[in-house]
């Protein structure tokens, strides 16, 4: 028997965790926060503890597991968003296991384990993406394929594991962008492959499955940024965007285009800084080589200083799209910081606000304080890492899996699948299952 255990994940959009158990071994699918709760604690500057992230439900619940923790074999993480990797420096070091991703999600975790002193027990492996490998189970190898897919970060994954009832295909947060600013395509060869030799489930991302589009390749949202920053009239006015600090495509995208302005590009905040490292460390990013990294407060505050005298010849690549409380444009927002905003200069957003009662809130009122000094505002200079309702259609008629879980949120997130599903021929409670945290899927 197989069963598939929906640890977190599918009760609201993050806390990712799913753990594959056959008759002697199972298997971890990444771990991840749940992003609201985190950026709530950090406001009141706690300490993040294991009990502590808990009781605010900012981890997964992965007591449901408790009682096979010592069939673990394996702990896997699809990619560096914190939503699927955060929690592995708290939770991980229960599982004698050993922690498997690439080489860009192994760099950002092992900054993350840094930023809060811990070292893990467990040893950890960094394998590129497209590579097949084996994992020891107690009596028998298991092989896993590391599959590379597109989405808005560096080196993502679709996970594959070779079982005897068939492969299960673990494929949280992708889209299919064949034509990617940075990385590598979605390899459909070896998915396909997978495919003709028969795949028992798909537990897939269904966070945008009520959309009704494909979703459209990172090349358009490079376009909408030099729409916006190549054409705008005021040259000597203060540039400022914002964005996903671990979408290195864009980041390239902003810096290839700062060239062209001939404005040095400057980059702002610790979560730039750390995804930016990680992606150099890799050697997947030369072009931040020559883009100056301000992370600490003292260090960010001698730079503003500069930049105030000399707005026209700067661009600000800055944390805070999302509003949150102590990023650089939320504190430029309430005057906290030696930089002025003025009338007419220009601050983009290259984002999108995330779908959160907490992010509308808090993005509301930033842009709100930001409007109040008059600048010109430019928003959704973007395209999603998700992928739509027909990127979802062509990807389970790739795979043609005998099971679909729908994941990547509660109910009103996944529901729309089961539509999808049912045009497809599979029947809800039979061969589409809709989960809930903590819940245990028995095929």
């Amino acid at each position: 028997m197989v069963k598939i255990h929906t640890v977190g994940g599918f009760s609201e959009v993050g806390k990712n965790m799913v753990v594959v158990e056959l008759e002697e071994d199972a298997f971890i699918f990444d771990e991840g926060f749940f992003l609201p709760a985190i950026v709530s604690m950090q406001e009141r500057d706690k300490v993040m503890t294991e009990k502590r992230l808990k009781s605010i439900k900012a981890v997964p619940d992965d007591s449901a597991i408790a009682k096979i923790k010592h069939k673990v074999r394996a702990q896997f993480i699809s990619h560096a968003h914190l939503d699927h990797v955060g929690a592995i420096p708290y939770l991980s070091d229960k599982y004698n296991a050993p922690i498997y991703g690439t080489p860009f999600t192994m760099q950002v975790l092992d900054s993350l384990l840094a930023d809060n002193d811990i070292v893990l027990k467990n040893k950890s492996f960094a394998i590129k993406p497209n590579t097949t490998f084996f994992v020891k189970g107690k009596k028998q190898k298991y092989k896993i394929d590391f599959i590379s897919i597109t989405h808005s970060t560096a080196q993502c994954l679709m996970i594959a594991i070779q079982t005897p009832k068939g492969a299960i295909i673990y494929a949280n947060d992708f889209k299919l962008d064949d034509t990617p600013v940075l990385g590598l395509k979605p390899n459909y060869k070896r998915l396909r492959e997978i495919a003709k030799e028969g795949v028992l489930t798909f537990v897939v991302d269904s966070l945008y499955s009520g959309s009704p589009r494909k979703t459209p390749s990172e090349k358009v949202a490079r376009v909408l940024l030099e729409e916006v920053l190549l054409t705008i009239q005021n040259r000597n006015a203060g540039m400022i965007i914002t964005t996903f600090s671990s979408h290195i495509a864009r980041l390239k995208s902003i810096v290839e285009f700062g060239k062209k302005l001939n404005r040095e590009v400057i980059f702002l905040g610790r979560s730039l800084d750390k995804y930016s490292t990680a992606a150099k460390n890799i050697g997947i990013a030369p072009f931040l080589n020559d883009v100056r990294i301000s992370r600490y407060r003292r260090e960010v505050e001698k730079t503003l200083k500069k930049i105030e005298r000399k707005r026209k010849d700067y661009l600000i690549v800055c944390t805070g799209h999302q509003g949150e409380p102590g990023s650089i444009l939320e504190r430029l927002s309430r005057h906290q910081l030696p930089f002025k905003i003025n009338k007419d200069d220009n601050i983009i957003f290259s984002s999108s606000v995330i779908p959160t009662p907490v992010n509308k809130e808090q993005f509301a009122k930033m842009e709100g304080r930001l409007k109040k000094s008059k600048p010109r505002i430019f928003r959704d200079a973007h395209v999603s890492g998700h992928g739509g309702q027909e990127d979802l259609r062509d990807i389970i008629q790739i795979i043609n899996p005998q099971h679909v879980i729908p994941s990547h949120g509660g109910f009103d997130k996944t529901k729309p699948m089961v539509e999808l599903t049912k045009e497809l021929g599979y029947k809800l409670h039979k061969t589409c299952h809709l989960m809930q945290d903590g819940g245990v899927l028995k095929l």
